[in-house]
This record gives C-alpha cells, sequence and structure tokens, in this order.
C-alpha cells in the first residue's frame, strides 16, 4: 500500500511539475504502479494475503475470549 502511495505522489509531482520530479522520464515516475502490481499478484499467488486475514481473525478471538473471562474473574491462560 505504501508503493501506491508513493506513485500516486510521483504522478501528482511530475504532473504539476513539481521539484526534481518535474525532470525525470515518466517511466521513472510510473515504475512503483509496475511494482505494486507485482507485490499484489505475489501476495494473491502465494497466500500471504489470505494467511495474514486469518491471523488477524484468530487474534480477534482470542482477545474476546480472554475480555470474557477477565469480566468473570479467570485469569487468561499465559501461552507457553
Amino acid at each position: 500500500m505504501y508503493m501506491l502511495g508513493l506513485a500516486l505522489v510521483l504522478t501528482l509531482l511530475k504532473y504539476f511539475e513539481i521539484g526534481p520530479v518535474a525532470t525525470w522520464s515518466w517511466w521513472w515516475v510510473l515504475a512503483p504502479y509496475a511494482l505494486t502490481a507485482l507485490w499484489w499478484a505475489w501476495a494473491d499467488a502465494t497466500g500471504y494475503t489470505k494467511r495474514k486475514a486469518m491471523e488477524k481473525i484468530e487474534q480477534r478471538k482470542k482477545d474476546r475470549v480472554n475480555k470474557h473471562k477477565e469480566a468473570m474473574g479467570m485469569a487468561p491462560r499465559k501461552p507457553r
């Protein structure tokens, strides 16, 4: 996501001819878009995106269970 933000900023700087980016070739300005597309393709192909989403869901479940245990006066188990 940071790469996409960088690409957008560079595109705006080039379009409005601000700073040293105005003298750069459009290839250098548009390269972060290609890198972003490659990253997303790799992340989807390897399952990275799905794995991170599942880890987030599991952490939310653990946090919710621990919160309810604390509300009942029980101490949550510490990881071994």
